[in-house]
Parts: C-alpha cells; sequence; structure tokens
C-alpha cells in the first residue's frame, strides 16, 4: 500500500525531472490514460514525459503537447516476446526515471517497467492488479474500488499530488492533417455520422445485418451523410460490406490502416456510433458525441467518458435497469440485446442533445 503522504515525502522539494508512463496496449487504452499524462503536466510542465506504447496505439501520441517521447515497445507471445524485453532494456539501461507509473494491470507492463531505471515504479494495488503486476513496482496506489478506467488512471494523479481535474484529452492533429479534415468535409454538403464498424475483439460487435436500419435512419431521418469507419481487417471489410448491400442509402466507405487518418475522420464527425472500440474513444477525446453499443464489456468501466455516457445503448444489463455497478465481468449475448430501435432511441437523445447545445450558443 502506499499512501499519498509517502510518495509525497519522495518527491517533497525534488519535482521529478524525468517521468515515464507505461501504458502499451490498445488505441483505448491509450486514450484512457491521456487524462493522466495532462495532469502530471500541469502539476510539473517542466518534467519529460516518455510514455512506453505498442507502434501503432503509440501513434494517438504524435504531437501531443505532454509528451516529449514515445518509446516503442513490439510485443509478441510468449518466448518471442523475449528478445524485444532485452532490446527495450538495452534501450533503456543508461536512462534514468526520477518516476514511472504504471497504469496498466498486466504482467507485461509490469515486467517492463521493472527493466527502467530509477527509484519509484508506481502502480496498481493488490487487488486490482492482475497477473502478478503489482511485484514488479515499488509503491501501489490504496486500495480501492472499479472506477472508469480513466478515473482509475487519474487515481495515479492524486497520489501524486496532481489535480485530475480538469479532465483533458491531449491529442493533436497535425496542420497538414487539419486541412485534410477540412477539405474533406467541406466537400460533403450534409453533416457526417461516422458508423465503426467493429472491433478487432469480435465478441465486441454488433450482428451486421441490424446496422442496415440504422445507416438508412442516420441519412433519412436526421440528414447525416454516413461513413463507414474501420481498420483493414478481414472482418471489418466483410460487416461493412453487408451494411452496403443491405442499406436503401449509399454509405461512404472509408474503411483503412492509417491511425492518424481515423483520428482526423473522428475529428470530422458530427456524431460517432459504434461498439467499445478505439475510434469510438477517440471521438471522445477530441470532443465528437458518440452513441456507444456496449454488451460484451461493461459501460461503467470502458464506456465514454464525459456527456455521451448517457447516449450509451446497454446490452451489458441482463435486465432493463440492473444495477451491476463496476464488475469487471464479459457477458456472452450481450450484444445480441442492443437493439436498432434502442440504438435509434439513444442517436435522437444525441442529436437533440447537440441540437439544443448549438441553439443555446447562437
Amino acid at each position: 500500500m502506499t499512501p499519498p503522504e509517502v510518495l509525497a515525502t519522495l518527491l517533497q522539494g525534488e519535482p521529478p525531472n524525468t517521468i515515464c508512463l507505461v501504458r502499451m496496449s490498445a488505441i483505448g487504452d491509450v486514450v484512457h490514460t491521456l487524462p493522466l499524462a495532462a495532469a502530471l503536466k500541469r502539476r510539473w510542465p517542466n518534467a519529460r514525459l516518455t510514455w512506453v506504447a505498442q507502434p501503432l496505439p503509440g501513434r494517438i501520441l504524435e504531437g501531443s503537447p505532454v509528451v516529449e517521447e514515445i518509446l516503442p515497445f513490439r510485443r509478441h507471445a510468449g518466448l518471442r516476446a523475449l528478445p524485444e524485453y532485452r532490446d527495450f532494456r538495452r534501450t533503456v539501461a543508461d536512462r534514468r526515471f526520477d518516476l514511472t507509473i504504471v497504469p496498466q494491470v498486466a504482467f507485461k507492463a509490469g515486467l517492463l517497467a521493472r527493466l527502467i531505471p530509477g527509484p519509484i515504479r508506481l502502480g496498481f494495488d493488490r487487488r486490482r492488479a492482475t497477473d502478478l503486476q503489482w511485484a514488479f513496482t515499488t509503491h501501489r496506489l490504496p486500495p480501492g474500488p472499479r472506477r472508469h478506467v480513466v478515473e482509475e488512471s487519474l487515481e495515479f494523479a492524486g497520489v501524486l499530488g496532481c489535480d485530475p481535474e480538469p479532465v483533458e484529452w491531449p491529442v493533436r492533429l497535425s496542420s497538414r492533417e487539419r486541412e485534410e479534415r477540412d477539405h474533406f468535409f467541406g466537400d460533403i454538403e450534409a453533416p457526417v455520422c461516422g458508423v465503426v464498424v467493429g472491433a478487432s475483439d469480435p465478441r465486441k460487435n454488433w450482428p451486421a445485418d441490424r446496422w442496415a436500419p440504422v445507416v438508412d435512419a442516420l441519412e433519412e431521418r436526421w440528414g447525416f451523410r454516413v461513413a463507414l469507419l474501420g481498420g483493414p481487417s478481414r472482418l471489418e471489410r466483410e460487416v461493412a460490406d453487408r451494411i452496403r448491400e443491405r442499406t436503401r442509402t449509399e454509405p461512404l466507405d472509408l474503411l483503412g490502416d492509417d491511425l492518424r487518418r481515423i483520428m482526423w475522420l473522428v475529428d470530422g464527425c458530427r456524431l460517432v456510433v459504434g461498439p467499445d472500440t478505439g475510434p469510438l474513444h477517440l471521438a471522445v477525446a477530441f470532443g465528437t458525441p458518440v452513441v456507444g453499443l456496449y454488451g460484451w464489456t461493461n459501460p461503467n468501466l470502458t464506456g465514454p467518458y464525459g456527456p455521451s455516457r448517457a447516449y450509451v445503448v446497454d446490452g451489458f444489463a441482463r435486465s432493463p435497469g440492473e444495477k451491476y455497478g463496476t464488475v469487471r465481468e464479459y457477458r456472452r449475448g450481450g450484444m445480441e440485446r442492443v437493439t436498432p430501435r434502442a440504438v435509434l432511441a439513444r442517436i435522437r437523445q444525441a442529436v437533440e442533445g447537440f441540437d439544443a447545445t448549438r441553439a443555446l450558443s447562437s
């Protein structure tokens, strides 16, 4: 256990000059950790922040005003990962970090943090850490309940004496990316709604046949131009093709393998609809309203953080109004409980919500 006064004593009078943040995995995980990085830089603006991330999600951090360095780590499974750990150890051998923070509850993150030279490795408490991650840290958060992943990451800020408020998402587009965004959306007369066709984990995905009435309603009822968003996987391609075959409208097919392109696409959309996956969370970071479809994962843990939480379509609940709290589990059949009618109801609420906001500001 690490009471706040312990770390306060360790850091008293000596603000950290170098901070290392270990959050490697998925796109959504990196996005959820950005508010912690913003809080650290508000507290110590002169500290150099290094972020260890896998190459693809690490691209989100390019141009961020709070990250000075991105250390890529190409994670492989099993024994194939050993050369990667060895190479990483060589990379950081001559470095020293005053503070290493590990907001990732996994063995691989703990082991990697153990290779980073420095006196303080701060991780989760034993109950919340998994795969013995806690065994590789020198200090740990006080025990606490499960919370939304953004709030859990901000617990590190609180222990370190950093103000977690305001919750900020320091993602930035380059000037060229902004030009590409403006040029693309400038040629489309209607507001664009991005539909994220799927996640890398197929258990998070909505049945493809249910998308067609939603896509048609977005265009015919609300006047959106629908853009299908996603990566280059075979599964996403199949879902996109099935949607286009079954719709009366002609949604734009914007699937691709350029993460930075997806970033400026979701930034330019008026609304984004999709399951618990990276582009949905990127939209939240850019301030784009989202309608999240949740059934396999718990929206209280990984749902859209902020105002869009009100627009979640909840298939995780086994019955209407179930009080399931922040339990960390996966529920089979949850995405089947998400109906087109429920999705359309949330879209209507979202449209009315941002139309009202626009009217108040005009």
